[in-house]
């Protein structure tokens, strides 16, 4: 079975169709960039044309850069214009996609739900943790398996910064970071998270993923495992289309 996933984030918007019994992309994915402002009508745009450009006309699966309540509620908008805050997400995405049906959730949450079914958190007991590093930085927390949504990590405070504005991607290129010095930030944010949580895995993922032999051998001192995404920058778009096809 396929269905179509979207994920929304703060520098791009990227989708494809995806294979279900697989848990990977259909095809290759499509990108357009986040409008700046990151409005609720400039996003939906972007939304429609990655759509368009695979004619889909079936059930399609968003994430959002924020807190998601009740399937469609946005709550926060960190990292795209505060025009979305109260939004209702699904009712804007289905009026602009046609009358499409379309479930929404938390990225990191998606991200994290594809990597618990078919990446690095099959199969996973205790407490395991996804950290998505991008324009900023999103989490996913799972016990057991099962997912405590919308938990935004990324806005914990860390030596009287929000760690975000610390340790995302988005921090090693403003800052001109080498990859040993934003690694030694990331280091610091998990042994923070880690005093907190106690998990047993916490897994990388977003872009940087792609090249974690650049950085994963500089974090030290973590006594969780500390592995990168399987799926790489893909886990969003797998995770929405999976919420999509459980909403049905």
């Amino acid at each position: 079975m396929q269905i179509f996933g979207v994920d929304i984030g703060g520098s791009g918007i990227k989708g494809a169709p995806v294979d279900l019994d697989r848990g990977d992309l259909a095809q290759e994915r499509f990108k357009v960039l986040t409008p700046h402002p990151a409005t609720p009508d400039g996003v939906a745009d972007g939304v429609r044309q990655v759509i368009e450009n695979f004619g889909w006309t079936g059930p399609v699966g968003l994430t959002f850069p924020g807190v998601v309540t009740g399937g469609s509620t946005i709550r926060t908008a960190a990292n795209v214009d505060k025009g979305w805050i109260d939004t209702d997400a699904r009712a804007l995405f289905s009026e602009r996609l046609g009358g499409l049906p379309v479930t929404v959730v938390n990225d990191a949450d998606a991200a994290g739900v594809a990597e618990v079914a078919f990446g690095a958190g099959r199969d996973r007991r205790g407490t395991v943790i996804l950290l998505t590093f991008g324009t900023g930085i999103g989490s996913a927390v799972f016990v057991d398996g099962v997912l405590v949504p919308n938990t935004e990590l990324g806005h914990l405070e860390l030596h009287g910064h929000d760690a975000e504005t610390r340790a995302s991607s988005k921090a090693k290129e403003d800052g001109d970071l080498t990859w040993e010095h934003w690694a030694h930030r990331v280091q610091k944010y998990l042994a923070h998270v880690e005093m907190l949580f106690s998990p047993e895995l916490f897994i990388i993922g977003g872009g940087v993923s792609r090249k974690s032999e650049k950085f994963l051998h500089f974090i030290d001192g973590i006594k969780a495992e500390v592995v990168p995404a399987q799926l790489q920058n893909n886990a969003g778009i797998v995770g929405a289309a999976m919420r999509a096809a459980e909403s049905r």
